[in-house]
């Protein structure tokens, strides 16, 4: 069959085994950053990746996932704890730190007029993903998938009431810093695949869409999923036979499917 001819290319393959892995990833971790008002959150975290790039540059190092990682933690802790504390709005403590993100990241990276060496982190390439990149989605997955299925219902009370949580005795701030590092590693883990430009798309717009639809939080969970990876394995499929750029075809199937169950909601 012709429209399946893609299946013959090494490289369509791998790519087509990292949609599976990271529209899953994207999707659960969406349903909560579209719950808590938090996807500037994550979009100010892909921004970071600038920053811990530069960073791995300054320290003399080849590969760059370690420093990014550890920034975007410490980033995501650092924001996160102010937000917290109320000092100021939280949509001005997010522009604040994703602008300063971005600043320091362009300045470190443009040092010597080298920054042209780094443009592939705003788009990204998931074509050339690698085996051992595959692994370690796997593996990103699997631990995001137990830490779901033991803590979602202090994530969830969390994120509903941290005041009615608290005299439940859940260690609130314990488990809002836990989700926000956890969504911090898996945008750098995700980042060099999908680009820091639509990364955040990719993670809210699959959650928005169940969210135009879903009558209950395990149909919430469920769609989200769905729409994720079918906008995923399509957004591929249609880069492939247009060639044009895979993660902003995603990006363009998954605001289709957003749009399509919202005019759905409003009909019902």
């Amino acid at each position: 069959m012709e429209w399946l001819s893609f299946w013959d290319y090494a490289f369509m393959r791998q790519a087509f085994a990292a949609v599976l892995l990271i529209m899953p990833l994207f999707s659960i971790l969406g349903t909560m950053v579209v719950n808590n008002g938090m996807s500037f959150f994550s979009d100010a975290l892909g921004h970071s990746a600038l920053t811990g790039v530069g960073l791995g540059v300054l320290l003399g190092m080849s590969e760059y996932s370690l420093p990014m990682i550890a920034f975007a933690v410490v980033f995501a802790l650092c924001m996160n704890r102010v937000r917290q504390s109320r000092a100021a709005g939280t949509d001005t403590v997010i522009g604040v730190f994703s602008a300063c993100g971005v600043a320091l990241g362009l300045v470190l990276l443009s040092r010597g007029g080298s920054f042209r060496n780094y443009q592939s982190l705003l788009i990204g390439d998931i074509l050339n993903i690698t085996a051992s990149q595959l692994w370690v989605l796997a593996a990103a997955l699997a631990v995001t998938a137990v830490l779901w299925v033991v803590c979602f219902n202090r994530f969830l009370a969390v994120s509903i009431s941290p005041t009615l949580a608290k005299t439940h005795g859940i260690a609130v701030k314990l488990f809002d810093n836990l989700f926000v590092v956890m969504v911090a590693v898996i945008v750098m883990i995700a980042i060099r695949l999908v680009g820091l430009l639509i990364i955040n798309a990719m993670l809210v717009l699959p959650a928005a869409a169940a969210r135009n639809v879903a009558r209950s939080m395990r149909s919430y969970h469920v769609l989200s999923l769905i729409f994720g990876v079918f906008a995923g394995v399509l957004g591929l499929v249609l880069s492939f036979y247009n060639a044009v750029a895979t993660g902003p075809m995603i990006v363009l199937c998954a605001a289709a499917v957003f749009f399509g169950t919202l005019l759905l909601s409003k009909q019902q």
